[in-house]
């Protein structure tokens, strides 16, 4: 690997700034500090090799291709601002490198402060790990994979780039008991619904950012005298699609039905579909949706207490509200 890493380092630093060049221009990175990271961070240790789809399926580009075109088109899709595909099971993603600029948003959504204990759910390549390893100290940062192979690349990706964080084999929807509790969770793939151990390894204050639905729900976690822990937040207004989280269930069926195309095809309309799948009719949906002038995902948010959780629609306690996983499944 040791040749690899030399060989690229100057056309590698020259991409990757101007891939956060590329990512500021659009507004995704406004802290200093997490434009430090991305400056910093090389991306392209985290992805020796992934795959990008053709007419004739998925073609694998790697860091030694003994092809020296091929190699650098690796290295330039390595800092393109888009999702790389790295693992492929039987036809089907099971992991990726996500959008930069998308991990930019939300790592600054994270609201993270110096001195906190950060949880990821999905380590993924280890990229995001090493990011936040970067802004707060290895020694803060836990990411957990129930993939063995996925750790094991992860660690070592790490270590490559000089970072090495508790990279831990497991469950994510049960979070990482032993290493908790902590100060902010962020999870790198899609939930059915939000895992109800998260909370409780979490301080009061703590904040929870996970794709939900196809969105990212921002979660402030409090005690109540009367209910407990309650974690509550909305959804923040960027779309979010990522692989889903395996080992928390399957999301429920949702039947769209005859519904228009121009609806169907509108992404804030398969959003609420998607939320409310589990107790909205999708003509119910679309009425209701029309009703509210299509309202923007920052109107919608859920909460989690006890053994319950729901969405809802402006007012936690309003008239909109639809119940999301319960803890029995």
């Amino acid at each position: 690997m040791g040749t690899y890493l030399e060989r690229y380092a100057e056309p590698a630093a020259e991409a990757r700034r101007a891939m956060v060049r590329l990512i500021a221009a659009g507004g995704a990175l406004t802290d200093p500090a997490w434009r430090a990271a991305f400056e910093e961070v090389p991306r392209h240790l985290f992805v020796p090799y992934y795959f990008t789809g053709g007419p004739g399926g998925h073609e694998r580009l790697w860091c030694e291709d003994p092809d020296p075109v091929r190699r650098e088109r690796w290295l330039r899709g390595a800092y393109y601002d888009g999702p790389l595909a790295t693992r492929i099971r039987d036809g089907e993603l099971i992991s990726s490198s996500s959008q930069p600029s998308l991990m930019a948003r939300m790592l600054q959504a994270l609201q993270v402060r110096y001195g906190d204990a950060v949880l990821e759910i999905g380590a993924g390549t280890g990229y995001n790990a090493a990011l936040l390893c970067h802004r707060l100290g290895e020694e803060r940062i836990t990411t957990v994979d129930m993939e063995p192979e996925i750790t094991e690349s992860a660690r070592a990706h790490l270590a490559a780039a000089g970072y090495r964080p508790a990279v831990v084999t497991g469950d994510g929807a049960r979070g990482c008991p032993e290493r908790a509790p902590f100060d902010r969770i962020i999870a790198t793939c899609t939930l059915p619904f939000i895992p109800y151990d998260w909370a409780a390894q979490c301080r009061p204050d703590a904040r929870i950012l996970a794709p939900l639905s196809t969105g990212l729900i921002a979660l402030r976690v409090r005690d109540d005298g009367r209910h407990g822990r309650i974690a509550e937040g909305r959804f923040l207004r960027t779309s979010a699609y990522f692989v889903p989280l395996r080992g928390s269930g399957p999301a429920p069926e949702r039947r769209p039905g005859a519904l228009p195309r121009r609806v169907l095809e509108n992404d804030l309309f398969r959003f609420m579909l998607s939320l409310t799948g589990r107790s909205l009719d999708p003509r119910e949906a679309l009425s209701l949706w029309e009703r509210e002038r299509r309202p923007l995902r920052d109107r919608f948010g859920v909460t989690v207490v006890g053994g319950r959780q729901w969405a809802w629609l402006d007012d936690p306690e309003g008239p909109y509200v639809w119940p999301l996983g319960a803890r029995d499944g």
